[in-house]
């Protein structure tokens, strides 16, 4: 006799039972998990990506507040000498050959040290011109404050240990090295060096995470096995 759609037989009750005992006394079963080790390589990429973005804020930032400034600071073809007191942002004029015959931990320690001096300079910038600049000025800040992050990131992920920030004062700020300027226009020329070095730093940073980049060996993908039971 043909069995109904729907009803099962005797023999046919008989098998599932079985199937179903079966199953259930199985041993757990190993299974894949596939893992990707990210390592430092996603790392650089993201720190080279930001510092290409940063670049281009600048551009935008320096325009701005060097209107602000006013002339002779905005005019195309203001190039004053660098003076001593400038120093308290890090020099970026350092000798090709001699700045590429660094190692990576020196050349990534000078960067991080230069973005985070940078960033206390920036932080205090006179930017009470308009709603604009200040708008500029906190958001690069936020953005070179992500970059400076992002350093110490891929020096932890390459094993090197992070170098000291730029020295405190008394009071707990940033210390600025040469004091307060004694007048408006010096003032007004350290701010000027202060964006010219930072221009050159992105520049060359860039070029820093690029060739790092292609010497650490991309992010690997392991195959681990898990047991997993019923």
């Amino acid at each position: 006799m043909l069995n109904v759609a729907g009803e099962l037989s005797g023999d046919s009750w008989g098998i599932f039972t079985f199937l179903c005992a079966a199953l259930c006394n199985l041993p757990a079963l190993p299974a894949l998990n596939c893992t990707e080790e990210l390592g430092p390589g996603r790392s650089i990429q993201k720190t080279y990506d930001l510092t290409r973005y940063l670049e281009h804020q600048l551009r935008t930032l320096a325009g701005t507040y060097l209107n602000y400034l006013g002339p002779p600071f905005n005019e195309p073809d203001f190039n004053p000498p660098r003076l001593a007191r400038a120093e308290r942002v890090p020099s970026a004029t350092v000798d090709l050959d001699l700045w590429r015959g660094l190692t990576d931990n020196a050349r990534l320690a000078a960067n991080y040290r230069a973005y985070s001096r940078v960033l206390c300079s920036l932080r205090a910038l006179d930017a009470q011109g308009t709603a604009e600049l200040r708008h500029r000025l906190g958001h690069f800040c936020s953005s070179l404050q992500g970059l400076v992050l992002s350093i110490a990131g891929v020096m932890s992920s390459l094993g090197y240990p992070l170098p000291a920030g730029p020295p405190a004062s008394p009071g707990g700020a940033p210390a600025q090295p040469g004091g307060a300027a004694p007048n408006d226009f010096l003032k007004k020329m350290d701010d000027f060096w202060l964006l010219k070095e930072l221009q050159t730093w992105l520049w060359r940073s860039a070029k820093d995470f690029n060739r790092l980049k292609k010497k650490v060996p991309p992010a690997v993908v392991t195959l681990r096995m898990e047991a997993r039971g019923f």
